[in-house]
């Protein structure tokens, strides 16, 4: 992984972001090669109680990624039917690695990326998920590989955007990295709740 699309939009969930976005800049400690970008169709982003985050530059394609990170958050719902969004979201299609926290992965689902593989979400929106991919499964953390080793990535409800985290730290800088970074954020849950389901 190279350079990382962090994908913003209104209504977002903060905590998906963060969560995984404090696990990326430790990442970077390690890997500084590394590059993120914020990626959002505005340039200011709001959660539904009117915390703003400024996401810079308005982001027109998705293409020059080769990783994709979706966040989830109530407007999800809405979002999965609106044909601007999914079209550029779409345009990550070519990115090795997709990831998603919570009902983030119902847009990776609405963009075509889901189709034929496993994949999670929010507990309470398994059912949304269901239409979008081949086996909706019950865990907090799925990984399902792609061809010339590439992975879809998809994590549970809004708490498990530090697991998976911490499990791209591993995948891209090993174990120790990962218990480095976990330590760091006093954060002794990874893996307990369930094991990732590969």
């Amino acid at each position: 992984m190279k350079n990382l699309a962090l994908v913003m939009f209104s209504g977002q969930t903060h905590l998906d972001f963060v969560g995984f976005y404090d696990c990326m800049l430790r990442l970077k400690a390690v890997r500084p090669q590394l590059e993120m970008r914020f990626c959002s169709r505005e340039r200011q982003v709001s959660d539904s109680g009117g915390l703003t985050i400024d996401a810079g530059e308005i982001t027109t394609d998705l293409g020059g990624f080769d990783a994709v990170f979706v966040p989830g958050g109530m407007a999800t719902r809405r979002l999965r039917d609106d044909a601007g969004f999914i079209s550029w979201l779409a345009t990550a299609r070519d990115a090795k690695y997709k990831f998603s926290v919570c009902t983030g992965s119902l847009l990776l689902g609405a963009a075509g990326f889901l189709r034929g593989r496993r994949a999670t979400t929010h507990p309470f929106c398994y059912d949304l998920l269901a239409p979008y991919c081949a086996d909706v499964v019950h865990e907090r953390l799925v990984r399902d590989s792609l061809p010339e080793g590439g992975e879809i990535i998809t994590a549970g409800g809004v708490s498990s955007s530090i697991e998976l985290g911490l499990c791209v730290i591993e995948k891209f800088a090993g174990a120790s990295a990962r218990e480095a970074a976990a330590a760091a954020m006093d954060y002794p849950y990874y893996g307990l709740r369930s094991k990732p389901v590969r």
